[in-house]
Formats: C-alpha cells, structure tokens, sequence
C-alpha cells in the first residue's frame, strides 16, 4: 500500500510541475450505471495489491470521456488519501464490484482493533493466515 502512496504522490508532483491539475483518477473501460448513487453515497475504489484488498479511495467524480482512438472510457477522480483497509483475500479482477455497506471490507481503524502502525508485511502475513 505504501508504494501505491508513494507513486500516487509522485504522479500530483509530476502534473504540478508541468502546470497540470493536480488530481489522480483510475481509467476504466465501462462507466458504472449506478454512477449518481455511487457519488452521492461517498463510494470507493478498492486497491487489491499482494491477493488482497489493502487499501480504498474515496470517488470525487467520474468523468465518461472518449479517447483519441474512438473508445468511451471512464475517469474514477479519487481523493488523494488512502485509507487502509482489513486486509482480506481478493484475486485481482477487471471492472467494479458493488459492495453492499455490510459487505464492503471494513477501514483499518481504532474499532477494527488492528494497530495501525503495525508494518503493512506483518498485516499481510496475519491476513494470509486468516488471523485478521
């Protein structure tokens, strides 16, 4: 998750510098149909970095464009922090899930009862084995 962070940072460093606004978004193929719910509920992308869901961002915007070649794509504008997630197994997958509010992996805060400060690698070796 660090490294998602770090090259996250880089990437507003970069358009800073050359003028540009400064956002970060995840391009996708498809625009979701339930995009005006997902907007108006605070709705989240989840980073599933190592096999699990680490990490979400909060949505600011999605943007439907088409690009030079004629193809519709979707801009996913996120929040710039990332929230730590519980980690939970998760293959990698293209497209969006819809998470239902008790199904959607819970944030790494004081009521999951996980330090935060525990280094993320010992996080993942808990999760792996199931113990968190």
């Amino acid at each position: 998750m660090e490294s998602l962070g770090l090259w996250q940072q880089m990437r507003l460093a970069e358009k800073r510098k050359a003028g540009q606004v400064p956002e970060l978004f995840h391009t996708t193929r498809m625009t979701p149909t339930r995009r005006a719910e997902i907007l108006k509920t605070g709705g989240s992308i989840y980073w599933v970095i190592k096999g699990l869901i680490q990490a979400r961002q909060f949505l600011t915007d999605i943007r439907p464009f088409t690009d030079d070649q004629g193809v519709k794509r979707c801009h996913f504008v996120l929040e710039p922090k990332l929230v730590p997630t519980i980690p939970r197994r998760h293959r990698a997958f293209q497209g969006w899930r819809y998470y239902s509010e008790n199904d959607a992996p819970l944030d790494l805060d004081e009521r999951a009862g996980i330090d935060q400060n525990m280094p993320t690698a010992m996080r993942q070796e808990l999760a792996a084995l199931g113990l968190i």
